[in-house]
């Protein structure tokens, strides 16, 4: 189970040379930060690159050809921005956003690959983004049960709805919001676009530990990745949960995306990031292993 970073401590003998923040240039600090140690969370278009939120980095990784290079790497001080990055995500306009639970923020990239507070630290702990068509910001808090909705370009969040442990969020063709709950009675809701109505997805509990969702471009199939089961979940509308993909080469997958096709999957314990075809075949974009 994965638990607040403060409760954390660190991995291995790990050696940080360089402390200060790090953006844009795609350059690798030194030799200990050229392998991944602990992916949490992928994001990508379908074309282009890959951005990955490595923990224990602590910061964000970019994937471009296969090979990782760090675009921003933040300080191992506690309470300093992206010290516990946990979830990143693209707008729709393609630009790079993250969850940061040590200042209770998201971030949005500017151009030159600096991070800009959205919300003040007006967040519980943020764990999970999507967008509605309008570009608003929802936001999942693991600590203040609640998702947010948060203005385009950053502002005071606005309660949208109360779900317990929402983790993943996506949002459909109709407009309603997809949510993967660790607590409660059901554990994929969806929410109407008023914030009004919560309803069952998935009736029940089929998921060990899930994390993340997301959907295909027609909303007839959803993914959910199980970091208990090492699985990913294929939903189809209005049919039961069934384990797609499960064991070998995950350990612990808990990212989730779709690039295109096909789907990105962070494992923080294999140290890599998985694509799946829509075969179900898993290859390995990038691990500490294949360095």
């Amino acid at each position: 189970m994965l638990v607040p970073f403060k409760h954390r401590r660190p991995v291995g003998n790990i050696v940080v040379l360089l402390i200060t923040t790090f953006g844009g240039t795609g350059l690798p600090l030194n030799a200990q930060g050229e392998e991944m140690q602990y992916p949490l969370s992928v994001a990508a278009a379908a074309e282009g690159p890959v951005y990955v939120a490595d923990l224990n980095l602590p910061g964000i990784w970019k994937i471009e050809d296969g090979k990782p290079a760090i675009y921003f790497q933040g300080q191992k001080k506690f309470r300093t921005p992206l010290n516990a990055v946990r979830y990143v995500a693209l707008d729709p306009e393609g630009r790079l956003l993250a969850c940061d639970s040590a200042t209770r923020e998201v971030y949005r990239f500017d151009d030159e690959g600096q991070p800009k507070p959205l919300t003040g630290g007006r967040i519980g702990i943020p764990a999970s983004l999507a967008f509605d068509t309008e570009g608003s910001i929802f936001v999942g808090d693991l600590e203040l049960q609640r998702i947010w909705k948060v203005p385009a370009e950053g502002g005071e969040p606005q309660e949208f709805a109360v779900v317990t442990g929402a983790r993943g969020l996506a949002f459909d063709a109709e407009g309603w919001l997809w949510v993967v709950s660790q607590g409660g009675e059901d554990q994929l809701l969806r929410i109407s676009p008023d914030g009004k109505t919560i309803e069952p997805v998935a009736k029940g509990r089929p998921f060990e530990f899930p994390h993340h969702v997301v959907l295909d471009s027609e909303s007839k199939t959803a993914w959910v990745t199980d970091n208990y089961a090492k699985a990913v979940w294929k939903v189809p509308r209005g049919a039961a949960p069934e384990k797609w993909v499960s064991g070998e080469p995950f350990v612990r997958p808990v990212g989730l995306a779709r690039r295109g096709e096909k789907l990105l999957v962070a494992d923080p314990h294999a140290k890599a990031i998985f694509e799946i075809d829509a075969e179900g075949k898993v290859t390995t974009l990038t691990s500490a292993l294949t360095k």
